[in-house]
């Protein structure tokens, strides 16, 4: 069955950054330098007057070499088996050193690419002393030519030069290619946070509306014949709630949300009475950091909603109170059901509940006590370990503060 958003939404696809060159891009300048070097052997072989003969067979072991070069600067090379990497490096080695017996010096150029090569498929135990043996390798190639200091001095560095630049550039293409797929990684990632954030608070914010509106209804379907002057009064009451539910609606997508924990206990005192439960609230955590107080007004309104759904209360206790550091909100109630069915979408309230205490610091607890009543005991320190709840774009931002219903 086809889903209800297109396979390949905006949301999903990582934003370019053009101030990031591209892996294409970046594996372009690996090439040209590799072509800039070989053109270097040809250059030099024209140089020393070679005849077409001659140039013909240069041609041919300047692509062969290209060829193998081209190779080795790819990333799937590293993978390759260390039999095989040893095969490739084995026959570069032969198209490297095997021609100097036809161009002399006029070849030397093609050294520092096989050098560059074996750093990058070799362990540094075993790349680095074999490039410094093909830098001494040149050093006393050039010597035995009899050429200048001048030469001998630029030959060698040239060849270490070569190799470096060659594996510098390799490297420096592969980091840019794991860069931008990092980026799609993390853009993925916020993604999904995104869609986390908004399910986790669909569920924290409009399951408690959602279960007032429906008990004040069944009320009002009780009451619309016997007492219709109080039905409307209810009636006031629903839409009083529906209208926050949409406030809340929009407050999730936005990802702003400050909510008040005094007047959630209101509200939900407000809901008991509605429903006949005897209700006790007591709040005196003074004033409270604003990620504080809006995770233990969550922690209250996700436990109302669980009262209301899955209880028969007759009885129920609200408490807040600040100890030190340590602010506590306690919700008891009576009526706890002996077997609570739950089905595939009952939600993942406690869990939400964990995720966001956790985040600043602080703790929840619920279960049935010996005495059969229910208890949610939540608790978090007066100061946040951090700045939000995670997976809210801006929590704690007083620009967008709730009224609860």
């Amino acid at each position: 069955m086809p889903s209800g958003r297109p396979p390949d939404s905006p949301g999903d696809r990582p934003v370019p950054d053009p101030a990031l060159p591209a892996p294409r891009l970046a594996r372009t300048i690996t090439v040209g330098v590799l072509v800039y070097y070989c053109g270097i052997a040809v250059l030099n072989v024209l140089w020393s007057g070679a005849t077409a003969g001659r140039l013909a067979v240069c041609l041919v072991c300047v692509a062969a070499v290209f060829a193998l070069q081209l190779f080795h600067v790819s990333p799937r090379a590293r993978r390759w088996p260390l039999r095989r990497r040893c095969l490739t490096l084995g026959a570069q080695a032969a198209l490297t050193y095997l021609p100097l017996a036809v161009f002399g010096l006029e070849w030397g150029s093609m050294a520092g690419p096989l050098a560059g090569s074996l750093l990058l498929l070799l362990s540094p135990r075993a790349a680095w002393p074999l490039f410094a043996l093909i830098a001494a390798g040149m050093l006393a190639l050039s010597l035995l030519e009899g050429s200048g200091i001048v030469m001998v001095v630029y030959l060698t560095t040239s060849t270490m030069m070569a190799g470096v630049i060659l594996y510098g550039t390799a490297r420096l293409s592969d980091l840019v290619t794991e860069v931008h797929a990092s980026r799609g990684e993390l853009a993925r990632m916020a993604v999904s946070q995104e869609r986390l954030r908004f399910a986790r608070d669909l569920h924290d914010l409009l399951g408690y509306s959602l279960s007032a509106i429906t008990l004040k209804s069944e009320l009002i379907h009780r009451l619309i014949t016997s007492r219709p002057d109080r039905a409307r009064e209810e009636i006031a009451s629903v839409l009083e709630v529906s209208r926050q539910a949409l406030a809340d609606v929009r407050l999730v997508a936005s990802g702003y949300r400050d909510m008040s924990l005094a007047d959630e206990a209101d509200s939900a005192a407000r809901i008991l009475a509605t429903a006949d439960v005897a209700a006790e609230v007591s709040i005196s955590t003074g004033r409270l950091h604003p990620v504080v107080e809006t995770v233990l007004a969550t922690t209250l309104r996700e436990g109302m909603t669980n009262v209301l759904r899955h209880s028969k209360v007759e009885n129920c206790t609200i408490t807040a109170e600040a100890d030190g550091d340590l602010v506590r909100l306690t919700l008891l109630n009576d009526g706890v059901t002996g077997t609570r069915h739950r089905s595939p979408h009952s939600g993942s309230g406690l869990g939400n509940l964990h995720t966001r205490l956790s985040a600043i610091g602080g703790r929840v607890e619920a279960g049935v006590q010996e005495d059969g009543r229910f208890r949610l005991l939540a608790e978090a320190p007066a100061r946040p370990f951090g700045t939000g709840i995670p997976g809210d774009g801006a929590a704690g931002s007083p620009a967008a503060a709730v009224t609860a219903a």
